[in-house]
């Protein structure tokens, strides 16, 4: 692997951004949200196109599945 996920902080305002997912989810029954869920990944991963890094980030999904932690 080319090794271009970006791993550092780049997100300008990254609690200001947590909250607006928050807030994306509010009044969504918990099917609604893993659906809002699945679209925002599917539309990131089209925005970000490169199988490389799509592959990369797969990794770090299921490592975060496989981690300990509140579930």
């Amino acid at each position: 692997m080319a090794g271009k996920l970006r791993t550092q902080p780049n997100v300008e305002d990254p609690d200001g951004f947590y909250a607006q997912l928050i807030e994306l989810h509010q009044g969504l029954t918990p099917e609604q949200s893993q659906k809002l869920n699945a679209k925002l990944i599917l539309m990131l991963a089209n925005h970000i196109g490169d199988r490389e890094v799509l592959d990369e980030i797969c990794d770090c999904f299921r490592s975060a599945r496989s981690a300990p932690g509140d579930g």
